[in-house]
């Protein structure tokens, strides 16, 4: 075993810097004695007072001391604990510059990471406020014993700890407002030390509360978790080991969301993967299937489909639909959905779209165009086969603007395509997180 290398020590003290520029992940970048610095809280053109975090050999961080010569946009957060909490990082920034950013963020990637760039530049999507969007959420729990309470919420930023948190802005008021509520709850329960995180999924009306625990609940536990649900009208699911385990403390909800503008509703699971904001979800498929073009006709695959979040409503418009998902359990959704909508112009299959898929049935069929909406490692692998099934226009769904411009470069540089037109959706207002759309074209 070698030495072990020794953390570099942090300066003492405050020191003054002018900020010259926005990070991927929302902090302000300076240099200091040529050396690039991130400071948390600070934004471009600001000259502000910072402490040292961190030392790096590539870089160092700080924190926001004091701001000396405030930006424009700058603006109040409204959070009382904003910059310890971690469950958002740009709310001294005003919204419409936090677009911009992540319009900026995104551009940058395809321009350097992909070596292209679109032929037009979408409007961002918005939703009506930027407060009380969040639907889905992981938030941890623990007992604090020198606070003498059990705390709820997202964790602090760069740290296991749990923001003391009396109401959080982000999540959807069902919750957000309940955080209080939960941890005398929970510090009233025999197993409050082996309950360490709760999962919260919502529908359009219908709040679950998934609580994840590590040891069974007495006769006591059960009855305070059935008089929280009939107050707080919320429903609790139990979940003693892997996602397979989770079920209804007593009775289930029928959760699901619903598409207007296609006349399609979802069902979906506690547990399935479903967009943290409604809102822009809506917003957002209604963008893909105008940039889609589709016509009665068309052939549409549909990779990393879900639930059928996109697949359902493009089979209102055009001929036949193919969704293709890795979770079979996902995949059984999208049939009941299929089913529930009176839908019979589309079929799923499971399948690893990061394996081997020579074998694929779906694969000897062609289509027209395809939609994408990988996770966040993207769809490299499965790229090379879509113009072999002669597909002429791809809508790509992206929550990583990094691997969106890895897969363009390989789309217009490998395989021919054209990047038509790109833009941001404001999904996670107040986060860094950027949620992008992107319309390939090929002759």
């Amino acid at each position: 075993m070698g030495p072990r290398r020794r953390r570099k020590r942090v300066p003492e003290g405050e020191f003054q810097v002018s900020i010259g520029g926005l990070s991927h992940d929302g902090r302000g970048v300076a240099h200091v004695d040529g050396k690039t610095t991130f400071v948390h809280g600070a934004l471009p053109g600001e000259t502000v007072t910072f402490r040292y975090l961190q030392r790096r050999r590539s870089h160092d961080e700080g924190q926001v001391v004091t701001v000396l010569k405030a930006s424009n946009n700058r603006v109040e957060p409204r959070c009382a604990q904003y910059g310890i909490c971690g469950g958002c990082g740009l709310q001294h920034l005003a919204p419409e510059a936090q677009i911009a950013a992540k319009q900026t963020v995104l551009l940058d990637n395809l321009r350097e990471l992909g070596g292209v760039a679109p032929l037009e530049v979408l409007p961002a999507l918005v939703g009506e406020s930027p407060w009380g969007y969040r639907r889905k959420a992981r938030l941890g729990v623990k007992e604090v014993l020198r606070k003498g309470r059990v705390l709820v919420g997202f964790r602090e930023r760069g740290s296991s700890f749990i923001a003391d948190v009396d109401r959080c802005h982000v999540l959807h008021p069902r919750v957000g407002n309940l955080l209080p509520a939960l941890s005398d709850l929970i510090g009233g329960l025999s197993i409050r030390r082996r309950l360490p995180q709760i999962e919260v999924a919502m529908d359009d009306v219908q709040c679950a509360l998934v609580l994840r625990i590590l040891d069974p609940l007495s006769g006591e536990d059960e009855r305070l978790l059935k008089d929280f649900q009939r107050a707080n009208d919320v429903v609790f699911y139990l979940q003693p080991g892997g996602p397979e385990t989770i079920r209804p403390l007593d009775t289930a909800l029928d959760l699901r969301y619903c598409l207007p503008t296609h006349n399609v509703a979802l069902r979906f699971l506690p547990s399935d993967f479903t967009q943290v904001n409604s809102d822009i979800n809506r917003q957002m498929v209604d963008r893909a299937i105008g940039l889609l073009d589709l016509q009665e006709d068309d052939r549409v695959l549909d990779l990393f489909c879900g639930i059928g979040n996109f697949t359902l409503p493009i089979a209102r418009v055009c001929a036949r639909v193919t969704g293709v998902e890795g979770d079979a359990g996902l995949v059984a959704r999208a049939r009941r959905n299929a089913a529930d909508n009176a839908l019979a112009n589309l079929c799923f299959y499971t399948a690893d779209l990061y394996g081997e898929l020579d074998a694929e049935p779906w694969l000897g069929v062609e289509y027209d165009k395809a939609l994408l909406d990988p996770p966040r490692s993207g769809a490299l692998q499965v790229l090379p086969r879509l113009p072999a099934c002669g597909i002429r226009r791809i809508v790509y769904v992206s929550c990583n603007p990094g691997t969106l411009a890895r897969d363009a470069g390989e789309l217009v540089n490998r395989h021919g395509y054209r990047l038509h037109s790109a833009g941001v959706m404001d999904m996670f207002p107040h986060t860094a997180h950027v949620e992008s759309i992107a319309l390939f074209e090929r002759d």
